[in-house]
């Protein structure tokens, strides 16, 4: 059986060990890097060769844009998969990377479910797909947990999974790159002036409005109204932030490092999230730091003001 070669570049370590452990779950003969950034990643792809590269958008010294681009100026790069996997969900963005010779689009936080078919649509493009079927269908079901504990965690946690028989369906092709592009969520009610505090939290379930309680440059203290469905320990997440007179908006990539009740009852209408922050980009983290400074977080959040 031939190697299969895959990049995976993210200045997140969560986000790397994420997507590499899913891969390995299902594509034990795949052969797998990692970069920290684009410039990493360019001089890889200068000295070996990759059948497929997954790579985020907002990274230090040079953009997930910026080495798409780059690879489509080389010749021996020009037909290589390349899938952006980003919280650059809105049309603009993904937009912007069709024209710049994208093959597919993953948004952040994704399923491994809705990862690997992205993986395999685009091996399958270039005749790489059917040399790692075989040996993957036994780990169909270690794969495909919904969750990111179940991914870091090699399957151990109990997950309901598809049946490993099961075909994956194809994608429907009026949909074209758009993975399940985030949804605008409804706004919170106001919990002071100019909206400040508020944000949403993009999970692998859906979205939901939330309100920043604290904030430090590790982590977001977040209070989100209850749903039916409850955010999990160790979730990939996105959290959105629309700041300022300007309306900055920064997508923050993290995990749910806590969960518990907000209220001191078995009923709580209310949840108190732990954010904990993976992104190493210089730029994020200076925008924290302006958030800091400018006293976003809304330390005296009552439910149901």
């Amino acid at each position: 059986m031939s190697k299969v070669s895959v990049l995976v570049v993210d200045d997140a370590s969560f986000i790397r060990d994420l997507v590499k452990k899913c891969l390995r779950n299902y594509f034990p003969g795949m052969r797998i890097e990692d970069a920290i950034n684009g410039k990493k990643a360019q001089a890889l792809l200068a000295r070996e060769a990759f059948d497929l590269v997954l790579c985020d958008w907002e990274m230090p010294e040079m953009s997930g844009l910026e080495l798409l681009t780059w690879c489509r100026g080389q010749d021996s790069l020009k037909t290589m998969p390349f899938v952006m996997v980003t919280s650059r969900g809105d049309k603009e963005n993904v937009v912007q990377a069709i024209q710049a010779g994208v093959s597919g689009y993953v948004s952040k936080p994704f399923t491994n479910e809705q990862l690997i078919n992205k993986v395999r649509q685009a091996l399958h493009k270039v005749g790489k797909l059917d040399a790692l079927v075989n040996v993957a269908s036994t780990k169909t079901s270690s794969a495909f947990g919904n969750d990111s504990l179940n991914a870091l965690t090699g399957g151990k946690a109990a997950v309901v999974a598809p049946s490993p028989s099961a075909p994956t369906p194809a994608a429907a092709p009026s949909r074209g790159l758009l993975n399940s592009p985030p949804v605008k969520a409804p706004a919170p009610a106001a919990t002071g002036a100019g909206g400040r505090g508020q944000g949403q939290l993009r999970l692998p379930n859906g979205i939901q409005p939330c309100v920043i309680k604290a904030l430090s440059l590790k982590e977001a203290l977040l209070v989100v109204k209850r749903s039916e469905t409850l955010p999990q320990v160790l979730d990939s997440a996105v959290l959105d932030l629309e700041q300022g007179d300007n309306a900055e908006t920064a997508r923050l990539n993290g995990y749910l490092h806590a969960v518990v009740a907000h209220e001191p009852k078995p009923d709580s209408d209310w949840l108190q999230l732990t954010f904990r922050f993976v992104d190493q980009d210089s730029q994020k983290l200076d925008y924290i730091s302006r958030l800091i400074a400018r006293g976003t977080a809304q330390k005296h959040f009552v439910p149901g003001a």
